[in-house]
């Protein structure tokens, strides 16, 4: 029997974080030892919340733990005009249950679930990177017993937030800069594959007869403004989770990936130096590209999964 992976989810729910979480707490390959909670999508208040709504949906018993209220040295920015006022709008969910919710910070929380682990664990970001770098600022010694950290965020080319940045790097510059300068492995699920991953009207309608939780996305889908119901829904991070469970989808590259914090016009902006430019050992795995037609297929076949 195959062991499972263990990891850690920091998350910013949101209708695609909705759709990615499902699909990591109903895999069979993964152990999800512990939720976090980081403001991005919306405030880190509404964000915990709807993560409490979605596990009592899902009837999943995965403790979490509630953590940055806003970036290091930012003010807070929010994608709102996205996800609606709450997230997560578009479907009643059950009353969220405070029971799961940790009193621990969510960067304390991590730490004692990392150490106290047998073997390493893999950090999953699919928010701001805000909570993993106070985790490797206050804690350092963590890095060690991290297997790998998978980050949908940052963009080769082109942005969704700014020009050349995409939202979660955008929201936290500072944060990402110290993730990815970290030491620790990486890879990096961006937003060039994000808009391949496309659900089709045509999905949407499978996706809706599944089951209960399909049934829930079908709904979140009609709100979602990350793209068009009619012409393709982008599920950025899906692409995470995809590349946890099927990374042979994407094509990669090793490549050296800085952060731009200080740029008047390109902050948040992720430089892939695919070409050597700067000079620096590779640190980050790049999903370039994606296999459109494996992307759906896999992604069906793990909504169609999320049953008892």
């Amino acid at each position: 029997m195959m062991s499972k992976r263990a990891v850690i989810i920091d998350t910013d729910p949101g209708i695609d974080d909705a759709v990615a979480l499902a699909i990591a707490l109903y895999s069979e390959a993964l152990d999800v030892r512990l939720l976090t909670t980081v403001a991005g999508n919306v405030s880190c208040d509404k964000v915990t919340n709807n993560l409490l709504k979605l596990l009592a949906f899902f009837k999943k018993e995965i403790p979490v733990a509630k953590g940055a209220a806003r970036p290091l040295l930012r003010e807070a920015i929010d994608a709102s005009d996205v996800h609606g006022l709450s997230g997560m709008e578009g479907y009643d969910f059950p009353e969220a249950s405070n029971h799961l919710l940790l009193e621990e910070h969510a960067v304390e929380a991590m730490y004692r679930v990392i150490m106290e682990a047998t073997s390493k664990i893999t950090l999953v970001g699919i928010g701001p990177l805000t909570n993993f770098a106070l985790l490797l600022r206050i804690h350092p010694e963590v890095a060690e017993k991290i297997d790998e950290i998978v980050i949908m965020g940052g963009a080769i080319a082109g942005g969704n937030k700014g020009v050349t940045s995409e939202f979660n790097i955008a929201v936290d510059p500072e944060a990402a800069k110290i993730v990815f300068e970290s030491g620790i492995k990486i890879a990096m699920a961006g937003l060039d594959v994000g808009l391949k991953a496309l659900v089709f009207p045509e999905d949407s309608e499978k996706i809706k007869l599944m089951n209960p939780v399909g049934d829930m996305m079908y709904h979140l889908f009609k709100k979602y403004r990350g793209g068009s119901f009619a012409t393709g829904l982008k599920m950025y991070d899906s692409c995470a989770m995809a590349y946890l469970l099927k990374p042979e989808m994407f094509e990669l590259v090793d490549t050296y990936v800085a952060v731009e914090t200080t740029g008047a016009l390109t902050s948040g902006t992720t430089l892939v130096d695919f070409k050597g430019y700067l000079g620096q050992a590779a640190n980050t795995k790049v999903c370039v590209d994606i296999d459109e037609a494996v992307f759906k297929s896999w992604f069906l076949a793990a909504i169609e999964n999320c049953k008892e």
